[in-house]
């Protein structure tokens, strides 16, 4: 049998950390796809999530085997999701928004739940295969914040989306995103004030504009998925984020990391990032 969402999933909680984190705020109509321990918000026009939110309890976490039985939600209609067409004979990665391992704590049930609910395809989006260095660091930066929430309650509120921009080349009627974010947030002081930092990874290749669209066409004309380039990760202002993607992320730019450390004017305002170690946060 299809696996399908909890019957009563609890969805992404916004008081987890202990300061409240709501779910990001859109202009324009989403939908709201509680699963276990976390939610995706759809945007049914471009049939990606805008946004995604998962609570991780690090002190809980559950080793899950994977299965990659990947379903369409059969809350919304298939017109409003990306399904396995998109991902067909290409080199497109169905990449996990929610990483897979984050909502996967508790009770042995519920995090098996957790786990299958990961691979509904409102959590997928297109991601250019072959994952390099750039990439590898992506998937590990929860990790390392985790690590710097230890002596805290090691728990991590993370939200995490495409930026879905109105440029983004379009394969098989389907904008692809250039970019993705992350934001991580955990609390400090016992749970009395909230600390957050953010991330954006390129996927865009290292062409100028002229070259991007020459390629592009050309690929769209033998049904290939545009060209996505090398994978580039930064550090970036959490206010970015709220800029890039036109969503209301709360209380989390005030919370920013990056803005207590005082950065020198003339420093970069994105941090490019080689290694965790590069990752400020505090």
């Amino acid at each position: 049998m299809a696996a399908t969402p909890a019957d009563d999933p609890t969805g992404y909680d916004p008081d987890f950390l202990g300061p409240r984190v709501p779910l990001p705020a859109a202009g324009r109509p989403l939908r709201d796809l509680p699963s276990t321990h976390f939610t995706v918000l759809l945007d049914p026009v471009r049939r990606l999530a805008a946004a995604t939110a998962v609570n991780v309890d690090g002190t809980a976490l559950r080793d899950v085997p994977r299965d990659d039985d990947w379903f369409l939600d059969p809350r919304v209609p298939a017109t409003e999701q990306c399904g396995p067409e998109l991902y067909a004979r290409n080199d497109l990665d169905r990449g996990h928004l929610v990483r897979r391992r984050d909502p996967v704590w508790g009770a042995p049930g519920v995090a098996a739940r957790a786990n299958r609910e990961t691979f509904a395809y409102p959590n997928a989006a297109p991601q250019a295969a072959g994952f390099n260095q750039g990439a590898e660091l992506w998937l590990g930066l929860e990790d390392h914040v985790l690590g710097h929430a230890a002596a805290q309650r090691l728990r991590l509120t993370v939200l995490t989306g495409p930026v879905l921009a109105d440029d983004d080349p379009v394969y098989r009627g389907i904008a692809l995103p250039r970019r993705y974010w992350k934001v991580v947030a955990w609390s400090l002081d016992a749970g009395d004030r909230l600390a957050a930092t953010a991330f954006v990874l390129d996927q865009s290749p290292l062409l100028d504009d002229g070259a991007l669209g020459a390629a592009t066409a050309a690929a769209q004309a033998a049904g290939d998925p545009p060209p996505l380039g090398p994978f580039r990760t930064s550090q970036v202002p959490v206010g970015d984020v709220a800029d890039l993607t036109g969503l209301d992320l709360g209380p989390l730019p005030a919370a920013d990391v990056l803005a207590r450390t005082g950065p020198q004017a003339d420093a970069p305002a994105w941090r490019p990032l080689r290694s965790a170690a590069d990752v400020v946060l505090r």
